[in-house]
């Protein structure tokens, strides 16, 4: 970085927000990107828009108090950061995992400001959640969070304000009792969270969401290189919903998948993943993924996450959690012939395993843009709820895809305008920001 205003700015989230890891990581990133443009758009400097893009305009935390199976009183905390709203309202999805702070909500917050704009759909840029783990609670438990945590989310959302989404720990059963409990106290039925059961305003198209834009983002990126997925090795982490419909999709696409991962270990399966298996391991019997071999024994299972990218592979989609990827594993994959990773959970790879990427000339899809499907088609859920009419799963789809091939297309412009063809990162960072900046500026001051 070298643009002088740009530094002077990250120097002072970095003093602000010194206990915030994630956050100046993303910061970080997006600024390292956006050194052309401070250079060539002076009256962005001016209208202080890279000062305010980087301070959320409003920081939410309270207490939220519920009683376990036991008639025990226990209290986590909650959050909602609303980042921006320049374009639209606030949209972006609620974590439940012990390792919530604001530290990780600010910066899932501040990458969805470009994440949603690149969709070009009007949603600015939100996020929120809590350290409550729903893992080994009861749906009785999980419920009486949801409800104390929705009581005072209700005040601070609505769907022309702020409208949330699942995330990690927030399944379709954590936004059904949200969802009823926002309905019982404000006595409206509205699209407030996206995500939502088909019975009750969801959209077809938005589990799979994620997995499938993470996929057809990558093969256009591939096609645009002269490569594909058919016939290529593909390692996958994780193994929700982003993960399970990365598989099925890029399965669809010729490739073969090997791995899949939770936090406890991963499975390799040289046979190529058997999905309807994992499916049931995971969304019906909510077991871990190791019990994957004790139907496929061919399959190998291994404690410790890390170690999935020592697979060999030809494609990495990183889709479990932030930083997942070091420069250790970004190694590990270049040396063993991967050439394209492409990031289907938010910030997987750390810093220095971008720069890997980079070193070895490996194809990069950054999360920001690759992994933008499930937030896409939340815009489409919302666009449904106000029409008060459903689309068909191949239209929600063709839709989907339609959004993915245009993300790319903005991201290869930006890159080659700014004199960084190839640089899919520096391309989403750049795409995504002009967007918001020049709302920021037109709007004035605030």
């Amino acid at each position: 970085m070298k643009n002088q205003h740009l530094i002077e700015v990250l120097e002072s989230v970095k003093k602000r927000d010194s206990d915030q890891p994630e956050f100046i990581q993303a910061v970080t990133e997006v600024f390292e990107s956006l050194d052309p443009v401070a250079d060539a758009r002076p009256d962005l400097i001016e209208a202080g828009v890279f000062e305010r893009i980087v301070e959320p305009e409003r920081q939410i935390i309270f207490r939220v108090p519920w009683v376990d199976d036991n008639g025990k009183v226990q209290v986590n905390r909650g959050f909602r950061v609303q980042f921006n709203s320049a374009i639209g309202p606030y949209k972006g999805g609620l974590r439940l995992h012990p390792s919530v702070y604001l530290g990780i909500i600010k910066f899932l917050g501040f990458e969805q400001i470009f994440k949603n704009s690149l969709t070009t759909l009007p949603m600015g840029g939100g996020k929120g959640g809590s350290d409550f783990d729903p893992k080994g609670k009861s749906d009785a438990e999980v419920m009486r969070f949801c409800q104390s945590f929705m009581t005072e989310l209700s005040k601070h959302i609505g769907p022309d304000t702020d409208v949330p989404a699942g995330d990690i720990g927030t399944g379709a059963r954590e936004v059904a009792y949200m969802f009823g409990q926002y309905k019982r106290l404000r006595n409206e039925f509205s699209g407030v969270l996206t995500g939502k059961g088909l019975t009750f305003g969801g959209s077809l198209a938005r589990t799979e969401a994620t997995g499938y834009g993470l996929c057809y983002f990558c093969n256009e990126m591939l096609k645009a290189n002269g490569k594909s997925f058919e016939g290529q090795t593909v390692c996958i982490s994780g193994s929700g919903n982003v993960a399970i419909y990365a598989v099925e999709k890029a399965t669809a696409l010729g490739a073969k998948v090997i791995t899949m991962s939770d936090s406890n270990g991963y499975i390799v399966d040289k046979n190529g993943i058997d999905l309807d298996c994992v499916k049931q391991l995971k969304e019906v019997e909510r077991k871990r993924i190791k019990e994957y071999v004790s139907t496929h024994p061919d399959a190998e299972y291994h404690e410790g996450c890390a170690g999935v990218w020592s697979t060999p592979c030809d494609i990495a989609l990183p889709c479990a959690t932030q930083n997942e990827i070091d420069e250790a594993s970004a190694k590990a994959l270049a040396a063993n012939g991967c050439y394209c990773v492409c990031e289907g959970a938010n910030m997987p790879s750390t810093p220095e395993a971008i720069e890997v990427y980079f070193a070895n000339n490996m194809l990069y899809g950054p999360a920001k843009a690759a992994n933008a499907g499930g937030v896409a088609v939340s815009g489409l859920e919302m666009s449904q709820n106000s029409m008060r009419y459903g689309w068909t799963f191949e239209e929600v789809d063709g839709r989907l895809q339609t959004i993915m091939k245009d993300i790319f297309a903005s991201c290869d412009s930006a890159a080659k305008e700014f004199g960084l063809e190839g640089n899919y990162m520096a391309g989403a960072n750049i795409a995504g920001f002009l967007k918001v900046a020049e709302a920021m500026k037109a709007q004035g001051c605030v």
